[in-house]
């Protein structure tokens, strides 16, 4: 029997990445023949993280256009020329049987030309605002997978269903881990342990804040594993370097996720969908600190779906360098608060999300 062939792409932010990469290992665990090439944007973390999952990528030069009147823009309409005809070539050469979109700035001109080619597409919406790119996407597209409620305000509701947002797979089993955690991090057994994760590209506000906090959180006897995005990563080490804090450990970027969730007792977070997707699973109480540069202000959107649950905490963007201190240190010292919190934001998890992405992609095969 001839492999099926499958093409996925996206990507720009870990929060497009990992979920095309867990769909990618849920179609493998469904048809271990399947062929699976991925298409991004060349420059952008995919075309380092994709292949370190064992799979091929090809890279696209194409980029977002600027919110804000700038030079780069003038550029933009010849990069989406070239890179839809090298999308149309690829789909060409590769005939795929379907074509998966995550979102971000390749799937658009990768899954025009697949829609052009007659495959069959699927898009993957990963939060409750949608992208321009997918709302473009979406007229053609045959399946819209989702994982927040109310989506038929943006898609075709006779097309969209709701699976939850795919995660990592080690994400799904951190029972057990925590010693192995604490000492993976050079951590100690029984102190209050704070994770701090700012998005797979880091976060200013996030790092400023904490950065005004440790010498609280230091003082009560509260550990930090601060995963800060490498642009902030070395000041942010000569910084705790300086001040003599042992207990505050930075890195740019955090590999062992399952033992980093696992050794947390309370996690500060960005609202990006992959990020609340994995807290739902893995059961922490968390405090959202949303981005307020993004599209739509989706990432309110996506904290409020779980806040107006009690199943997490906000704090704002601009009140976060002033705040933050004070709302980790009342949550650290209120054990039923944080047990609240747990409970509730369990309750929001989806641990099939890949498999069921992955059974509504193999349906779309042969469709036409």
């Amino acid at each position: 029997m001839q492999a099926n062939k499958f093409i996925i792409s996206g990507g720009g932010t870990g929060g497009h990445i990992y979920p095309a990469i867990a769909i990618a290992h849920a179609i493998k665990e469904k048809q271990p023949n399947a062929e699976i090439l991925f298409v991004g944007a060349n420059g952008k973390m995919e075309m380092e993280k994709v292949p370190k999952a064992g799979y091929e990528i090809i890279g696209l030069d194409i980029a977002g256009l600027q919110r804000k009147l700038t030079v780069k823009n003038l550029s933009f309409p010849f990069k989406l020329f070239k890179s839809l005809k090298k999308a149309k070539q690829i789909v060409k050469d590769f005939n795929p049987d379907v074509a998966i979109g995550v979102g971000g700035y390749a799937s658009g001109p990768l899954l025009r030309q697949a829609g052009k080619q007659g495959v069959p597409t699927l898009l993957q919406e990963q939060n409750s605002y949608p992208g321009i790119t997918n709302k473009l996407l979406a007229r053609k597209a045959k399946k819209i997978c989702v994982a927040y409620d109310n989506m038929e305000r943006f898609f075709d509701e006779r097309k969209i269903v709701f699976t939850g947002n795919p995660v990592r797979k080690e994400i799904l089993n951190i029972e057990g881990k925590k010693e192995r955690g604490l000492a993976h991090f050079g951590l100690e057994q029984g102190k209050k342990t704070l994770l701090v994760i700012g998005g797979s590209l880091g976060a200013r506000t996030v790092n400023n804040s904490i950065k005004n906090t440790v010498e609280l959180l230091n003082e009560n006897g509260v550990q930090v594993l601060w995963q800060t995005g490498k642009s902030y990563c070395e000041d942010m080490k000569s910084f705790v370097k300086e001040k003599g804090f042992e207990n505050i450990k930075v890195y740019d970027f955090i590999y062992e996720m399952d033992l980093a969730y696992a050794s947390a007792d309370l996690v500060v977070s960005r609202a990006g969908a992959l990020s609340i997707s994995e807290l739902c699973l893995v059961g922490k109480p968390i405090i959202l600190i949303p981005s307020p540069n993004v599209s739509e202000d989706h990432q309110t959107k996506n904290a409020m779906a779980l806040v107006n649950h009690n199943a997490a905490v906000l704090v704002k963007d601009a009140d976060a360098p002033e705040t933050l201190g004070k709302e980790i240190m009342e949550l650290m010292n209120n054990e039923n608060k944080l047990i609240k919190l747990s409970v509730n934001i369990i309750g929001f998890g989806r641990p099939n999300a890949a498999e069921a992405i992955a059974n509504e992609v193999i349906k779309l095969i042969n469709i036409e």
